[in-house]
C-alpha cells in the first residue's frame, strides 16, 4: 500500500473528447500525466490534415499521491477513476513505460524463437521494450503476438521484431 505522499499510476475517465483539455489542466496544476496520441491523416471534402488523437478515446493516466486523489475531481471533464470493485487500479510503472516506448518509437516488431502460447508470461530481454513483462493473450502467425500489459481492460498489440523474450 502507497503512502500519503509516495506517487502511484491511476486511469482517468474523462468526457467524451476532452482528453486534451484535461491534459492542459493538469499539467498547469502540476501534475505528471500521460495521454497517448496517435498521428493521423484525416479527409474533409475539401482538405486534408494530420490529427493527433487519443489512442484510448477518453483515457488519460496521471502519477499522483494518494493525498491528492479527491483534488482530481476539480478538473473540469473528469468522470471518474478507472476502478475495480469501487477502488481506483493503480497502474504499474512498467505498464505506463511499455506504452510510451511502444507509442513513441513507433515499434514494429517480430518473435524470435521458442513456442508462445495463450495465457504465457513473458518478459522483453531486448529491444526498446527490453524489461516488459506480460501475458500473451494470442499469438498471431510467427511475427505478431498480443501483449497485456496493462491493468485498465486494454490490451496493447505488439509486434515483437528486433526483440527477444524469455518465459517467466
Amino acid at each position: 500500500m502507497n503512502t500519503s505522499q509516495e506517487k502511484s499510476w491511476y486511469a482517468l475517465y474523462t468526457k467524451s473528447r476532452a482528453e486534451k483539455k484535461v491534459l492542459e489542466q493538469l499539467t498547469q496544476m502540476g501534475i505528471e500525466a500521460y495521454l497517448p496520441l496517435k498521428r493521423t491523416l484525416r479527409q474533409w471534402s475539401d482538405r486534408k490534415k494530420w490529427v493527433e488523437s487519443p489512442i484510448i478515446s477518453s483515457y488519460i493516466f496521471i502519477k499522483i499521491p494518494l493525498s491528492d486523489y479527491k483534488r482530481m475531481f476539480e478538473v473540469n471533464g473528469i468522470v471518474a477513476y478507472v476502478s475495480y470493485k469501487g477502488k481506483a487500479c493503480v497502474i504499474p510503472e512498467s505498464d505506463i513505460d511499455a506504452m510510451k516506448r511502444t507509442i513513441e518509437n513507433q515499434l514494429e516488431f517480430s518473435v524470435e524463437g521458442g513456442n508462445i502460447e495463450k495465457g504465457q508470461l513473458i518478459t522483453v530481454t531486448s529491444g526498446p521494450l527490453e524489461g516488459i513483462q506480460g501475458e500473451v493473450v494470442d499469438v498471431k502467425g510467427s511475427k505478431k503476438i498480443i501483449l497485456r500489459i496493462c491493468h485498465i481492460g486494454y490490451t496493447l498489440v505488439v509486434n515483437l521484431d528486433d526483440a527477444t523474450f524469455k518465459a517467466n
